[in-house]
């Protein structure tokens, strides 16, 4: 019988395991359009966080004593639905469960053959070639149309979506200023390919972004990537070169307290004419797919773009890789490998 966690209560501030609780799903016959999968591996990810809240937003919230859903890998087993097969590997938004039974509404789509055949891990469809490299991708190069010759700056360079930018950006001639907490996620970054790293656990983020500049021999910043805000966002106002383009993909400093670090410097949106823009994955993804598909993939097979995987084994241990993501547990893509 399968099972998923489903959400027991909510929480104003950081989640606990109090909050999720491992249940077994019916195992009922499959209708028309149904697929029964096993899934091979999970995608936990910081947007989540907000779906347990009851509030309105661009992703439904979890609803209290129901099933978690999230981005999975898995492996039909019985079909009922047109265009599958026993066997076939899908990603599908039936997550959080190592199985079960899933329909339409969980979004299933089959990897592509060529991809799998010529080497391509199945997960990495969860990452670089999935929700964050195509989150990366979209906000770098469409929402901030960032160009070759650009100095970008990077939030939470060492996960799964800032890892990407880092590296989508480096391959685009682009000067890159990433920012990651403690020595081994900097030292990755810097592996990576950024042009200077600095450790926001190591004292403020400002001068170290400063520093780094000077040493570069930037007047400022023409782009910033945003994971994090607060502090990070705040010291990209202060270094924003004229008319800098800021892409807002999350602030995970505040997810859990929703408080804002008051900002000092965003007064300089106005004389440095900067443009601020969030965005989610979804607004663009579905008009852009080929094109991210065919260039996310020849990054991927010519090595200039690739993944950390930090990954937590079996579906008892969802909840605590979630948790991780909100104390920096994770280097690169947090999965749980069912």
């Amino acid at each position: 019988m399968a099972r998923a966690w489903h959400l027991t209560s909510r929480t104003t501030g950081l989640p606990t395991m109090d909050n999720f609780a491992l249940r077994d799903l019916p195992d009922t016959p499959l209708q028309p359009d149904q697929l029964r999968v096993k899934n091979l591996w999970l995608s936990v990810d910081p947007y989540m966080r907000g779906r347990m809240n009851d509030a309105k937003s661009y992703a439904a919230s979890f609803q209290i004593g129901q099933p978690m859903t999230g981005g999975a890998i898995g492996e039909v087993v019985e079909s009922a639905m047109d265009g599958f097969t026993p066997g076939d590997l899908i990603l599908h938004m039936g997550g959080w469960r190592d199985g079960g039974v899933i329909g339409l509404d969980m979004a299933p789509n089959k990897l592509p053959r060529a991809a799998l055949d010529a080497g391509m891990s199945p997960q990495t469809f969860l990452h670089n070639m999935g929700l964050t490299g195509g989150t990366a991708w979209i906000g770098l190069l469409r929402v901030a149309a960032a160009k070759p010759g650009d100095t970008v700056f990077v939030s939470a360079a060492a996960g799964a979506v800032g890892s990407a930018v880092v590296q989508i950006a480096k391959a685009r001639e682009m000067t890159v200023i990433g920012s990651a907490g403690g020595a081994g996620k900097c030292a990755w970054v810097d592996d990576l390919g950024a042009d200077a790293v600095i450790d926001y656990k190591a004292g403020a983020v400002l001068p170290q972004l400063a520093a780094a500049l000077e040493k570069l021999g930037k007047p400022g910043i023409d782009v910033y990537f945003d994971n994090v805000g607060g502090e990070h966002l705040d010291a990209a106002f202060a270094v924003a070169n004229d008319f800098a383009r800021f892409a807002i993909c999350g602030m995970i400093d505040v997810y859990n307290d929703g408080r804002a670090q008051e900002m000092k410097y965003l007064i300089r949106t106005i004389p440095a004419r900067i443009r601020m823009e969030g965005f989610i994955y979804t607004d663009q993804f579905f008009d852009c797919m080929e094109e991210f598909y065919a260039d996310m993939g020849g990054l991927i097979a010519s090595g200039a773009v690739t993944m950390h995987e930090t990954v937590h084994e079996g579906i008892e241990a969802a909840p605590e890789a979630f948790l991780g993501l909100f104390a920096g547990a994770n280097m690169g893509k947090m999965l749980v490998r069912v």
